[in-house]
């Protein structure tokens, strides 16, 4: 075991896919020389030679694009966002070939690539640094969405993005890249895209999250064990596909479901998990399937933050709220 962070792991996870694979070559806006804005592929380049860690030119559209070319002739790209808020110039790309390509040419052509990007706020950053637009990408086919939360998941998820056969939107929650450390296996692993993990058994109710989000879940469920409230908590993992089995076992269980998300309410991937709920598990329910988000409005510039993101107490009090409904 080595203990890590969650920028370490993505790193680790980095050399050991491209020690592995020849065909995995890593590029993007200062990832070669300068290892990246957060140094997430730092001394890559020193090991693998410019040739398979390289800098692009400042063009999201013309990353994207170059890897589709190597991914659609039996390359692995890699490709990093510097920022999530500066993946737009790509939508482009990412829309109509990206994630058309399979289902385009009938299977005869994929594009085999992964697509890095930090997203998310709290490190009182600009607007563009700070973005949480998940259910942009989630709501296109032919994508798989995917954040960890921990950098045990990190490891284990975006193995399985590099080695999967379609392209994988992997988000990285920047907020906790440094925030913790935990044990994470040397040797490689896998944790497969498209499952959902229980972080806590409990029975009073059941909250969903995902990315940074977890933290502040975690320590909510703290607080509301000590008034003897015992939830169950989900880390979705993975945005596309849900994993909706995951979510209708707990919720039959408990009857009462928050959902607690930083990007904001409306439209957001919350409120597609509340229709999964409502479709499979409406009888089973004993108060409203609840999202506790962000607010729709453009991430608030860095003395505003702290206002935006849902804090413990925010999500205790709504927790303690839907365990009361009707009470």
């Amino acid at each position: 075991m080595a203990v890590m962070n969650l920028l370490q792991a993505v790193n680790e996870t980095l050399r050991q896919e491209m020690k592995r694979d020849d065909r995995v070559v890593v590029f993007g806006e200062d990832v070669g020389y300068e290892g990246g804005v957060f140094r997430a592929t730092a001394d890559l380049q020193k090991e693998f030679g410019t040739d398979r860690c390289m800098d692009s030119p400042l063009a999201e559209s013309a990353i994207v694009g170059v890897g589709i070319g190597m991914g659609i002739n039996g390359m692995i790209p890699v490709v990093e966002m510097q920022f999530m808020g500066f993946v737009y110039p790509a939508f482009n790309q990412i829309i109509c070939h990206v994630a058309r390509m399979r289902n385009r040419s009938r299977g005869r052509y994929t594009v085999p690539m992964v697509i890095r990007m930090p997203y998310g706020g709290g490190i009182r950053a600009l607007e563009h640094h700070s973005e949480s637009t998940e259910a942009l990408f989630a709501h296109i086919p032919g994508l798989k969405v995917v954040i960890p939360s921990t950098p045990y998941d990190a490891k284990g998820l975006l193995a399985s993005a590099i080695r999967d056969e379609d392209p994988v939107i992997f988000m990285e929650p920047k907020r906790i890249y440094r925030a913790f450390k935990q044990e994470v296996p040397e040797e490689e692993y896998l944790i497969p895209i498209g499952k959902a993990k229980v972080v806590k058994e409990g029975q009073s109710i059941t909250i969903i999250s995902w990315g940074a989000s977890m933290r502040e879940v975690l320590k909510a469920t703290e607080m509301a064990e000590a008034k003897g409230i015992y939830p169950e908590v989900i880390d979705l993992r993975t945005i596309s596909p849900i994993d909706g089995e995951t979510i209708i076992n707990s919720v039959k269980k408990t009857g009462r479901v928050l959902i607690v998300h930083e990007a904001a309410k409306t439209n957001g991937v919350g409120a597609e998990l509340v229709s999964i709920i409502n479709e499979k598990a409406f009888l089973h329910l004993e108060a409203p399937p609840t999202r506790l988000t962000g607010f729709d409005t453009i991430f608030p510039l860095p003395k505003g933050e702290h206002h935006y993101i849902p804090t413990p107490e925010r999500i205790v009090n709504k927790i303690t709220e839907l365990v009361n409904y009707l009470t």
